[in-house]
């Protein structure tokens, strides 16, 4: 598979296959399964940027067309020479108006980018996570962090190995403002909640039970190792499919590789030193609930797949400690060729990350992501 040729900027051009693999729409009987598939080339359009003449295509069943180009995940980009640089930056601590700056384009553009490379990592995750039941303990912790501003604060759930560092995925809850407040902060706490309602009180329970369920989706015995919250056991009674041994570890211990939550204690650092909109005091936090999924999702390939555990002794990454994966993976090979849900499958919880269908109460109207061919 080639890499295609040199870009304007200095950037190599995303590969696309140089024959179509599958019809690449969804309501094709054969997008999922190419088995009998029959296309027939259908012209070729011209470009600015290299490759510059793109070859077409049209499904001999379904009559759609489409070109190389549906396949590539700079596919209706107009700068698909970013793509690979958002990327970097986003896990280099760098914000959307500071990226915007240094790249000389609009922050809605790095909005875009990172919408997709999101998307695009929540599928490449499905694809490359383990399967079956699992062979080490589970660390489950909450990274706190909020949306839009402080009087809307979220927990992400986090499930992470312990032997492997591997970080299995995700799932979210929106959270009441509590802690110390000045009188003016509680009667402003209390006319939002007229205005727009409390968070569920049960979001932690059900959504700790569903990332669980994903996780370990298979009857097994699982060694679970958290800290003190509440709502865990509860989670926990409501997959009766798991034996769990649940080994309770205060949150006042001290933070050290002694620590059995270490795995996402460290998970915890890194979110906070490699994403801006998570630092304690920012002007850079997420105004979106959906947009920090999205970066989250991005974070959580680049921690399993391209980084390695010790940047001291570089032995390893978590997906080659489980098995997945025999070298470290670059950012190109992540976004090589595109994914289509269809064909990936993504539970139903993650689904709605992909779907862009988490929202923020402040935001009436928020966007959705319902494009038919766009990554």
């Amino acid at each position: 598979m080639a890499w295609g040729v040199q870009g304007r900027h200095g950037m190599r051009e995303l590969s696309a296959p140089q024959a179509p693999p599958f019809c690449p729409s969804s309501a094709c009987r054969f997008h999922t399964c190419s088995h009998g598939w029959r296309f027939v080339r259908s012209g070729y359009f011209s470009r600015l940027r290299p490759p510059r003449r793109v070859q077409r295509y049209r499904c001999c069943h379904c009559r759609r067309s489409f070109s190389d180009q549906t396949f590539r995940t700079t596919y209706w980009l107009r700068r698909p020479d970013l793509l690979v640089p958002v990327f970097q930056r986003l896990l280099g601590c760098s914000g959307f108006r500071q990226i915007a700056r240094e790249l000389a384009v609009s922050p809605s553009t790095i909005a875009t980018h990172a919408a997709r490379l999101g998307r695009h990592c929540l599928l490449f995750h499905e694809l490359h996570r383990p399967r079956g039941p699992l062979t080490e303990a589970l660390v489950l912790d909450g990274f706190i962090s909020f949306e839009y501003s402080q009087y809307h604060p979220t927990a992400f759930h986090l499930a992470v190995g312990a032997d492997s560092h591997f970080l299995y995925g995700f799932t979210d809850s929106e959270l009441r403002r509590s802690g110390r407040m000045t009188r003016p902060q509680r009667r402003r706490r209390t006319q939002i909640e007229a205005r727009l309602g409390r968070p569920d009180p049960r979001s932690t329970e059900h959504e700790v039970a569903t990332l669980l369920g994903i996780v370990a989706a298979a009857p097994q015995t699982l060694e679970l190792r958290s800290d003190e919250h509440r709502d865990y056991p509860r989670a926990l009674a409501r997959l009766p499919h798991l034996t769990v041994r649940h080994h309770v570890t205060s949150s006042r211990w001290p933070r050290t590789p002694l620590n059995p939550l270490f795995p996402v204690n460290l998970l915890d650092l890194l979110i906070r030193h490699s994403g801006s909109n998570h630092k304690r005091e920012t002007i850079a936090f997420s105004k979106r609930r959906q947009s920090a999924a999205e970066r989250l999702a991005l974070l959580m390939v680049w921690r399993n797949h391209i980084k390695w555990v010790s940047e001291r002794q570089q032995r390893d990454t978590p997906a080659m400690r489980l098995g997945l994966s025999e070298r470290p993976r670059t950012v190109r090979e992540v976004l090589r060729k595109r994914l289509f849900p269809a064909r990936c499958g993504l539970p139903q919880r993650w689904a709605r990350y992909y779907w862009k269908e988490i929202t923020t109460r402040e935001i009436p109207r928020p966007t959705r992501h319902r494009l038919r061919y766009a990554a």
